[in-house]
C-alpha cells in the first residue's frame, strides 16, 4: 500500500522537511505526563508551561535537537523515604515539541512547580522583492 504525501504537488518545492516534521509529530508519545499548556503571548511568541511538581532545576533539562524542543526530567531516588500514599508522580519523563523553522528558545525558568519555556520567531520579511534575470548563465559548477 502506498502512502499519500501531504505535500505531493510538484509546485511545492522544498517542503519535504515539513512533511517529515509532521510525520514525527504524528509519532510523538501520547503519554500525558507531565501535563502542559501552550499559550500564545503575541504573534511571534509562545509560552510552554509544564507541571513538574517535585523536580528541581538540577533534575530538569531543556535542549534543542534540530527542530525539536526536548524537556527531560529525572528525579534522584531517595531510599530512606517510606510513602503511605504517593500521589505525586516522580517518574522520569521526556516531552518533546516540534518547533517551526526559525523559532528560538528565549528563556526558561522554574516557578512553583511549573517549568516555563518561552519560544519566539521573528516575523518573516513579506515585502515583495525583485529577482534580477541574467542574460548569460553564470560561470561555475
Amino acid at each position: 500500500m502506498t502512502r499519500s504525501r501531504i505535500f505531493g504537488s510538484p509546485a511545492l518545492i522544498g517542503f519535504e522537511a515539513i512533511e517529515r516534521m509532521l510525520e514525527d509529530a504524528d509519532k510523538a508519545s501520547s503519554d500525558g505526563y507531565p501535563p502542559y499548556n501552550i499559550e500564545r503571548l503575541s504573534e511571534t511568541e509562545f509560552s510552554i508551561s509544564l507541571a513538574v511538581a517535585g523536580f528541581g532545576t538540577e533534575e530538569l533539562d531543556v535542549q534543542i535537537e534540530g527542530h525539536r524542543l526536548v524537556v527531560t526530567g529525572s528525579q534522584r531516588e531517595v531510599k530512606e523515604r517510606v510513602f503511605l500514599h504517593q500521589g505525586i508522580a516522580g517518574r522520569q519523563f521526556r516531552r518533546s515539541f516540534l518547533l517551526a523553522a526559525g523559532f528560538k528558545v528565549v528563556r526558561s525558568w522554574l516557578d512553583k512547580g511549573i517549568l516555563h519555556i518561552t519560544v519566539a520567531c521573528p516575523l518573516p520579511d513579506t515585502k515583495p522583492r525583485r529577482i534580477n534575470i541574467e542574460s548569460e548563465p553564470g560561470t561555475g559548477p
